[in-house]
């Protein structure tokens, strides 16, 4: 009986599977071009070892130049397929608190042909290697997570100054180097016009401390905590501030506003914290394989510096690890009212994202791909997504959370999913 109902899931998640991709059919045009897809996304969640396109197309019982060619050569709509994403996770798990999470992460491969491959620091290592970045907007509410939209780093001195290796990777000429933090403004931006709705926005250091990230999401009317380094400067009262007089005669009188010379400086945000002020506040934040993860909390009103000048009020949030003593510091646009135990929630979900890289590279071969230039490239990660995606709701789903999914036909594959 076990047997058989083991049997029964597994021809209910295929039939499933095929359901859910209907809902990208309208993207991809052509019959040959639908069944591919159908292959790559189905061979991603499958159960084979490695998830390149060979062994995904062996295992299909078609020839690997097929499917090749559909990542790189076939017409078909990406895009689409991108915004559909988008347009599933926001029909099928809209959450007023829903979070937005910002991290990249690193492919480490071989050479010098792939598109935007070059000597950097790579994660996936743990040491400067060769490898490609990718920048990522990643989407959490409550135990659902899913992988939003994807985008790949082009270092500035290696590749985006020198556009013809960007031409020999098939890089459009539109493509061209942005930092990090303003790939994932432009992510979030993409995201949120197609129609997902955010509360907050967590990030790590390497988005926190930059002023602009900060403002950038401010200004998208997003509540964001996020991590900075200890090295972020400002007050715990706004200084006073005045426009210089104008001291010659001659020359354009100054504009620009500078602290008075009796305001004091700006100091550490580990230096602050230690001078006094609220007490620790205990909360579990979640339970671990090594048992409950307890973290002790204070809040402050702070007021960042940048270019030696305050900035708006925020929240400086100083969490401290109960048992290993280890310290985080996040900054966060959040009103006045929020309580501490909103922002600690927040500032520890990038997991989310985190988990989500691990199960794209553990489970659907997201650090698989073989192909070295740009357009196939893309296309692998927007794929994955929807790898992803589809594992995700099989997960919400067998949680026994409400999900359109259990509407789904268990054994009837031909249904339309519209």
């Amino acid at each position: 009986m076990d047997v058989l109902k083991v049997l029964e899931e597994m021809k209910g998640l295929r039939c499933r599977l095929t359901w859910f991709l209907k809902r990208f059919e309208d993207c991809i045009k052509t019959a040959p071009s639908r069944e591919h897809l159908r292959t790559y996304v189905g061979g991603q969640v499958s159960s084979l070892p490695r998830k390149s396109v060979e062994p995904i197309a062996l295992a299909a019982g078609i020839a690997p130049r097929t499917l090749q060619e559909f990542l790189g050569l076939h017409h078909w709509d990406h895009e689409a397929v991108r915004r559909r994403v988008h347009e599933v996770v926001a029909k099928d798990h809209a959450d007023p608190h829903a979070i937005a999470v910002v991290d990249e992460t690193s492919f480490a491969k071989k050479g010098d042909k792939t598109a935007g491959v070059q000597r950097q620091w790579c994660g996936a290592t743990g040491k400067t290697d060769n490898c490609v970045m990718t920048v990522h907007v990643g989407y959490a509410a409550g135990e659902f997570h899913a992988l939003l939209d994807s985008d790949l780093y082009l270092p500035k001195e290696t590749w985006h100054e020198d556009r013809q290796r960007c031409r020999e990777a098939g890089i459009p000429e539109d493509v061209v180097y942005r930092p990090k933090w303003r790939m994932a403004l432009d992510l979030l931006d993409r995201v949120m016009s197609h129609g997902v709705r955010f509360q907050f926005l967590v990030a790590d250091e390497a988005y926190g401390s930059i002023p602009a990230f900060r403002q950038g999401v401010a200004e998208r009317e997003l509540t964001y905590v996020l991590e900075v380094p200890r090295s972020v400067l400002g007050w715990l009262k706004v200084p006073e501030v005045h426009v210089p007089p104008l001291r010659a005669p001659l020359g354009r009188p100054p504009s620009k506003p500078r602290l008075v010379h009796t305001a004091p400086k700006a100091k550490r945000v580990d230096q602050l914290w230690k001078r006094g002020g609220p007490s620790w506040k205990r909360f579990h934040v979640k339970n671990t394989d090594k048992g409950p993860e307890v973290w002790e909390v204070r809040v402050v009103r702070f007021i960042p510096c940048d270019d030696q000048l305050p900035q708006d009020e925020c929240w400086l949030l100083v969490a401290r690890h109960a048992l290993t003593g280890e310290i985080k510091y996040f900054l966060s646009n959040a009103p006045e009212s929020t309580p501490p135990e909103v922002l600690l929630h927040v500032a520890f979900s990038r997991w989310h994202v985190e988990r989500l890289f691990e199960d794209g590279k553990s489970h659907v071969g997201l650090d698989h791909f073989e192909v070295r230039n740009y357009l196939p490239i893309m296309r692998h990660l927007i794929l994955s997504m929807v790898s992803l995606l589809f594992l995700a709701q099989q997960t919400h789903r067998l949680r026994e959370k409400k999900s359109p999914l259990d509407r789904a036909p268990s054994t009837d594959c031909r249904r339309s999913a519209a």
